[in-house]
This record gives C-alpha cells, structure tokens and sequence, in this order.
C-alpha cells in the first residue's frame, strides 16, 4: 500500500479496525491482504480444498459483519481462524442437508487430495500428508495451526475452544504419530 493511503505493513491491525468502522474501504482490504493466505491455509487444513476462495471470503464477510464483537483482547488473526472453523462445519452441514436430498452415489465421492497427490512430487512431502490424514480432526487442526501458522498454544486454544495443555498434548500426539508413520513408509 503506497504512502497515499496511510496504511504501511507497520499499522497495527487495531488500527486499521478502527479506520475500517470509520468508513475506510482501503483499511478493510489491507486486513485482508494481511491475513487471507493464513485462513486460506487453516481452511485446506480442515480438509476444504475444492471450495477454499468461497470459504475464506465467507470467512471476511461474517468477521466484517461481526467485526462490533471483536475483542481487542485476543489477536485479529485468532478471530479470524475461529470465524473460518464455524465456516468450514456450517458449509459442511449444509452440504449434508444437500446430500441426503440429492442421495450421491458412493462412485462419484473424490478424495481431497487426489488432485494434490498428482501435482506434490516431494515423497516425503506426500508422506506426510497422508500420515496427517490419519490423525484426528483436533490433532490435524492443532498440528496445523502450530506448524503452518506458527501460533502458540494459547492462541490455538482459543481458535479451538480448548486449553492451552490439551493443545500441547494434541501436538505431541499428531508429531509421534506422523514421524510412525512416515518411518513406516519409509522402510
């Protein structure tokens, strides 16, 4: 953003709230800027590939909507993961509901990462990714959030609802259970 606008990498994202609920637009897009390939991440970690554009602008239209009940109290970007899960399982519900209209057949259900399988040409890349297709929903969801996104337990606690210790413990499982895996494959 140039000099023009008065928003540089430096204004805090407080700032930009508060110059966003002021009316300006460009403050709006620079949270946005700042923080889409983060939830872009955090929504494929849910195992949302297919629709991952549609769920991360869900994702700002319900924080841009509710952006009164933010809490200066936690950071912008744990606000933003939490708001992306409640996304992810509310167009996963509605995708049952459309599903037990529509009965799919069991032949036309893709994995997620078939597409990926073919494009990844890194082994131990590929390892791990489907080592971390077999741990829990919460192992995957803390493991990710932790590695890709670099948050503390504290934060990851929050966006999940869960303790700051149980997150370590998550942690811990989902590494010991990758590292067997990917040993495993690897023999």
């Amino acid at each position: 953003m140039g000099d023009t606008t008065g928003i540089t990498s430096e204004t805090t994202d407080a700032a930009l709230i508060t110059r966003w609920l002021a009316g300006d637009q460009r403050a709006a897009s620079a949270l946005v800027d700042r923080h889409a390939t983060s939830v872009a991440r955090f929504v494929v970690s849910l195992g949302e590939r297919d629709r991952t554009e549609e769920l991360v602008q869900d994702t700002f239209v319900r924080a841009f909507r509710a952006i009164g009940t933010f809490r200066s109290d936690s950071l912008f970007r744990t606000w933003l993961f939490t708001i992306a899960k409640r996304v992810v399982l509310d167009h996963r519900q509605s995708e049952r509901r459309r599903r037990e209209v529509v009965e799919l057949q069991d032949d036309h259900v893709v994995t997620s990462y078939d597409a990926l399988d073919g494009v990844i040409g890194d082994e131990r890349m590929q390892q791990v990714r489907v080592a971390m297709q077999g741990l829990t929903p919460l192992q995957r969801e803390v493991f990710t959030l932790r590695v890709t996104e670099g948050l503390p337990y504290e934060e990851i606690a929050q966006v999940l609802g869960s303790s700051a210790g149980a997150c370590r413990v998550h942690y811990h499982n989902a590494v010991k259970a990758i590292k067997e895996r990917v040993t495993d494959a690897s023999v």
